[in-house]
């Protein structure tokens, strides 16, 4: 299950990741066509590819339609930064690196997932374990992995008490890993190619949410920038959280 964002967006993008030209890469779906097949090299993929004898935890749905819409699939992304691929976790071979992020005390102060291994691969396995209402994902950007995402069941998770959810809003969350990558536009360019994987890929979701902490500005901009909107104030248990919400009739007006 996602963490509450006031350890989540803000050590996300901890410096200005908003500001002018950021989203302005090309959309991936059906109404652009130079993107459908797009294909990396497998050899440049293999590290980030799931085994094929990986069969799903019992806990997951068997059938492929899972309740993310098999977020392995969802392809590649092009942006104005490069190719970007969203590569589901796989514990041996992205624990050491995201336990490394999870360390650094600007995310650390967010997200609260700094220490030992253990600390990180609990949190992973939560998700990894459960039903499949939350996905948690490496991002890749032009061959290299650079930061970490959950993917989440907004309306079947403890958020949706807190706002009036509708069936398959779907939620995100994102740690930019490096802090060269953050603070110069980077994380509103891939909150809109990630919102609009979503969109794509999901057809039941009509709505893409956040909720940063109302404090962390820079995070709040980051996802404006994305073309997500500000629709209320809501008190979460651990913060007081801007509800952010990109629509799916507005996609091509923000």
């Amino acid at each position: 299950m996602p963490p509450t964002d006031a350890r989540t967006d803000a050590g996300t993008v901890p410096a200005t990741d908003g500001g002018p030209g950021a989203g302005t890469g090309p959309r991936r779906g059906a109404d652009n066509e130079d993107t459908l097949d797009l294909r990396l090299p497998d050899a440049f993929l293999e590290p980030f590819a799931e085994p094929a004898a990986q069969a799903p935890t019992t806990a997951r749905p068997a059938t492929g339609d899972d309740l993310l819409d098999r977020v392995a699939a969802w392809g590649p992304a092009v942006t104005s930064a490069g190719v970007f691929h969203l590569v589901p976790v796989r514990i041996e071979r992205d624990l050491p690196l995201i336990t490394r992020w999870m360390n650094d005390p600007a995310v650390a102060a967010f997200w609260q997932l700094s220490g030992p291994r253990g600390v990180t691969e609990g949190h992973l396995r939560a998700q990894l374990d459960g039903d499949g209402r939350s996905v948690p994902c490496v991002g890749v950007l032009k061959g290299t992995p650079m930061s970490y995402w959950e993917i989440y069941r907004a309306d079947l998770d403890p958020l949706a008490r807190h706002y009036p959810a509708r069936p398959h809003d779907t939620g995100i969350h994102l740690l930019l890993g490096e802090a060269a990558d953050r603070g110069r536009g980077l994380g509103g360019v891939l909150l809109r190619a990630v919102a609009d994987l979503v969109l794509d890929q999901r057809p039941r979701c009509a709505r893409v949410v956040a909720e940063p902490d109302l404090r962390n500005t820079p995070s709040v901009a980051a996802f404006l920038s994305a073309g997500f909107r500000l629709c209320a104030e809501v008190d979460l248990p651990a913060k007081r959280a801007a509800l952010l919400v990109r629509d799916r009739h507005l996609r091509g007006l923000l």
